[in-house]
């Protein structure tokens, strides 16, 4: 259980870097696949909570110290529409309540049906991106929402759900490495006699 935590670290970790180098899909509204938002979704629902709390706390920490490093808003080139006065630390609490979200569907995904866990990862990115605009939004004391910005959250949301299913393969076999079951009841359903 501890050396799995620990690979869910380190891949949370990983999906930082590999983030830096996923281009945006212009074609589709300018959306990206938000890497580390999805390793920390699949991981939420594979961990137990106060692991779960740990990868929020990291991945909501280094995703904040990632936007904020470097010019105000972020480098000009990759964030072309700069925030202002967004605080440090608002994408601990956001990660934490995707995290929340991924934990109430555990017993599902304890019993072998992760496919729920993994469309559910589409729905935690759109209802992250709309919270993240909610509170930029907020900020800057206006409510703007165009069609433009609705389809760049939907299709980033989407395309984030087609890879869950490559990360829950992955975690599955990181899992059998560890020898660390992460859905027992499907495998004592599996060994039962009929």
């Amino acid at each position: 259980m501890i050396r799995y935590s620990f690979i869910t670290i380190l891949l949370l970790l990983a999906a930082f870097v590999v983030q830096q180098f996923l281009p945006a899909f212009t074609g589709l509204h300018h959306s990206r696949i938000l890497l580390v938002q999805l390793v920390f979704l699949c991981c939420a629902v594979t961990v137990g909570q106060p692991t779960m709390l740990l990868l929020a706390f990291m991945g909501g920490f280094l995703w904040d110290a990632q936007c904020a490093l470097g010019p105000h808003g972020g480098d000009p080139e990759v964030y072309t529409q700069q925030v202002e006065n967004l605080r440090f630390g608002y994408s601990i609490l956001l990660f934490g309540g995707m995290g929340v979200l991924m934990q109430g569907i555990q017993p599902l995904f304890k019993q072998g049906k992760w496919h729920f866990s993994a469309l559910l990862t589409g729905i935690a990115v759109l209802l992250y991106l709309a919270a993240e605009y909610t509170i930029i939004n907020f900020i800057r004391g206006e409510f703007v929402l165009n069609p433009a910005t609705m389809r760049q959250m939907a299709w980033t949301a989407f395309l984030t759900m087609l890879f869950s299913p490559l990360v829950f393969w992955m975690l599955f076999r990181v899992a059998n490495l560890c020898d660390h079951s992460i859905n027992p009841e499907a495998g004592r359903k599996r060994r039962r006699p009929r």
